[in-house]
């Protein structure tokens, strides 16, 4: 790409308004039925007379003896009876995580060990409560006081922006997004796994392993992805990471391996052998900034041999998902 036109393009990236994230096509639908049916009846009864817009909706929050908080971006309110907030029950909480659960918490126990719960839609439902510990890991969790139902927004296109950063002619850079939580790094692999596993006129289709180990890129439920990662994309829902490239590079033969939130040691030893194996890695990793990844060795080590071709850094400036930075594998501005 001539350095001219990359240029040009980054600037619009970088100042476009008002959706700073990228260029966004298309936004898929959240079922508003799907949505209320996970709740207790009184709260399903207020949240349908508020007449909630779900596509806003990132977070609806449940605590005992507290209000009920739906979460938008950049901010909160309470679902109200009158004048004053509604305060969640006891029998509130059983009552959703029996709907949440299809009515057997033991059948989520493997999920409740990770905190969370996957539902239809791609939605994760977390919880807190007394964490039971079989000689030092977590073996469940019970007297559960709080749920967390996190909405999936999957949004087609978004990737648009970045793509020609990340492509050398026909192949996939290796490429490190890296943000702080919440500003969209996992949406924006979503859409970039899409891409490449469906082609377009510039770029043939290639086989996708995603590695979706706390179910948030694919959203699986009962194995069957609920969002949209691709006609060539293979899932492995719920596996660590670090198996499940070591697995797909066995099994399933792909061009692209695809992870989330890069950070244990054990990771880091799989990467290097899907790089060795000819594979091309996307991944992410919290941070701000390229320089407060490296502070970690294993960072450091895949920056010295120049394993990614690529990072990408977004940030909070002025909205969540904006687009800071794009370096090259030497961290100088593509």
């Amino acid at each position: 790409m001539k350095g001219k036109f990359r240029q040009k393009l980054l600037v619009a990236v970088l100042n476009s308004d008002p959706s700073h994230i990228l260029c966004v096509r298309e936004v898929r639908t959240i079922r508003a039925e799907q949505v209320q049916n996970l709740f207790a009846g009184n709260i399903r009864k207020l949240l349908l007379e508020a007449a909630q817009n779900y596509e806003r909706i990132y977070e609806i929050r449940l605590r005992v003896g507290r209000p009920v908080f739906l979460c938008y971006d950049g901010g909160e309110k309470f679902l109200r009876t009158k004048d004053a907030p509604y305060l969640v029950t006891r029998q509130d909480l059983k009552e959703t995580l029996e709907y949440i659960s299809g009515y057997s918490l033991y059948a989520c126990e493997d999920e409740l060990r990770q905190g969370y719960i996957s539902v239809q839609g791609g939605h994760r439902v977390g919880v807190t409560g007394k964490v039971i510990l079989d000689q030092g890991n977590i073996r469940s969790i019970k007297y559960i006081s709080c749920v967390n139902v996190r909405l999936a927004h999957q949004i087609l296109g978004c990737a648009d922006a970045v793509m020609p950063f990340i492509r050398n002619k026909e192949n996939i850079c290796h490429t490190l997004l890296i943000s702080p939580p919440g500003c969209g790094k996992t949406t924006l692999l979503r859409d970039m796994v899409r891409q490449i596993s469906n082609g377009n006129e510039k770029l043939p289709g290639m086989t996708v392993g995603l590695v979706d180990e706390r179910g948030e890129l694919a959203g699986c439920y009962q194995g069957v992805p609920q969002n949209d990662v691709g006609m060539r994309t293979d899932v492995l829902d719920g596996c660590p990471k670090a198996e499940g490239m070591q697995l797909l590079i066995r099994s399933m033969s792909p061009t692209v391996v695809a992870v989330d939130e890069l950070g244990k040691e054990e990771d880091f030893r799989a990467v290097e052998s899907v790089i060795h194996c000819g594979c091309t890695l996307l991944a992410t990793a919290h941070g701000n900034s390229l320089e407060d990844i490296m502070e970690q060795p294993f960072f450091q080590k895949l920056k010295s041999m120049q394993v990614f071709e690529r990072y990408i850094i977004l940030g909070r400036q002025k909205r969540n998902g904006r687009i800071v930075q794009i370096l090259d594998g030497k961290g100088k501005p593509c």
